[in-house]
């Protein structure tokens, strides 16, 4: 399928990766360095990549970079980004009581005036990389003069603006609508967030690409049998268990889950352990605390917090099924992840999911605590439908790859830089194989 290019006329493309390890923005970070690893396996083409690390510590992406790519430090990251209020929220810990009470004493005319976000402007750094095509890849985006491809990722602050800061929105509001309108292209996970983003944006509707992701894990060691019982033992997993892997973020849904498990208990007289995994989100972490304290589901339920990615693979491999309550996703990478470890899954019947499930998982309402508990109660207890929902995840899994996802993303490149497109990549262009799989 593949045209013959002219690979002495180098294209070199910027991805920006300016995201710290230890501060996690969950599931993105993951997505990305799937991404870039898989770019780095195509050496077909005369592309050539420039990750623009964190200007702090950029060679912590050395270990996914290949021999057509290379690292740079990038500028200090916009103030006006919600990101450096929440690095600088997890720095300060437990002192953030005491820090918030000496900002309320300054008074009101000395405090720093709050200035409505604005869009960043690039002051010739980008410029400067001498790049033909720029990609920011997660929600940050600065206006440059370089042909722009953009991943909003999602709208969910206009779906549950509650679960947002009137600063997050802000932010949001601001550099969302310039990234869609402003840039070359803009790429979504799901056919369900492009339609969201049509509606919402008023954008053309062929500016918009579907580009699915594969299993974020997938980048990472295979776990050996040795490897599950050091896990086991390390983290004292009590089998079986259900797994959750995601931030305590309140979209995530939680609540709803831990009350599941305890009417499930209570009600059926069927106690389920739970693990869950993803930063604890100081916001909201302190009711999900409190639901464990009055439901009693201490013994029941661990909270590992993040954990290495080598171990995550371990933790689904041993988990008996996965269960996936949120109330909002453009894509779900614990779904990916739970086929790619033969693992079953139950997740929620709402926004991207079950277009992405494909018939490959048992879906239910996450808003109604008796549809998780029932969901539940059906994985627990039968084991011919954790054996077909494996089967069928299997199979589903084989409609997405790493090396399709880099191929068509090399093709949005290569047209933002007006090059030549393969037959490969215009039918990549073209396909939107989230919705619409084709197997040969």
């Amino acid at each position: 399928m593949n045209n013959p290019l002219n690979h002495s006329l180098r294209l070199k493309i910027a991805i920006n990766a300016q995201f710290l390890p230890q501060v996690s923005t969950g599931g993105i970070v993951s997505v990305l360095l799937g991404l870039i690893s898989a770019l780095r396996k195509l050496d077909d083409g005369p592309e050539e990549y420039l990750i623009i690390g964190p200007g702090e510590q950029p060679n912590w992406l050395l270990p996914f970079i290949g021999s057509n790519q290379r690292i740079i430090g990038g500028p200090i990251q916009q103030r006006n980004s919600p990101n450096w209020k929440e690095r600088l929220k997890q720095y300060l810990g437990p002192l953030r009581p005491a820090v918030r009470s000496l900002w309320k004493g300054i008074d009101p005319p000395r405090r720093i005036q709050r200035i409505w976000p604005k869009v960043p402007i690039s002051d010739g750094f980008y410029e400067s990389l001498d790049c033909e095509v720029i990609h920011f890849p997660y929600q940050d985006f600065v206006l440059c003069s370089l042909p722009t491809i953009y991943n909003p990722h999602d709208l969910q602050h206009l779906h549950f603006p509650e679960f947002f800061t009137p600063s997050a929105i802000a932010w949001r509001e601001t550099i969302y609508p310039a990234g869609c309108h402003l840039a070359h292209t803009v790429v979504v996970a799901s056919n369900w967030t492009k339609q969201d983003l049509l509606r919402r944006y008023r954008i053309e509707s062929d500016k918009v690409h579907v580009i699915p992701w594969a299993s974020p894990t997938e980048v990472y060691p295979n776990p050996t049998s040795d490897t599950l019982e050091r896990i086991k033992a390390k983290y004292r997993l009590r089998t079986p268990f259900a797994f959750y892997p995601a931030m305590t973020w309140e979209h995530k849904n939680h609540l709803r889950l831990l009350e599941g498990l305890a009417r499930l208990r209570d009600q059926v007289g069927l106690t389920l352990n739970l693990v869950c995994t993803g930063n604890r989100y100081f916001r909201f972490w302190p009711r999900i605390e409190e639901c464990l304290r009055s439901l009693c589901l201490g013994d029941q339920v661990q909270f590992l917090g993040i954990v290495p990615p080598e171990d995550l693979r371990a933790i689904y491999r041993l988990a008996q099924f996965v269960v996936v309550p949120t109330l909002f996703e453009a894509a779900s990478g614990p779904l990916f992840e739970a086929w790619q470890e033969h693992v079953p899954v139950a997740c929620s019947n709402v926004t991207s999911l079950p277009e992405q499930a494909g018939g490959a998982a048992l879906l239910f309402d996450p808003s109604s605590v008796e549809a998780i508990m029932d969901a539940i109660r059906q994985m627990v207890t039968n084991e011919t439908l954790r054996t077909e929902l494996i089967r069928k995840g299997e199979k589903r899994l084989e409609d997405f790859s790493w090396e399709r996802t880099a191929k068509a993303y090399r093709a949005v490149y290569r047209r933002a830089a007006r090059r030549p497109l393969s037959a490969e990549d215009q039918y990549l262009l073209q396909w939107d194989w989230m919705h619409n799989p084709v197997r040969d």
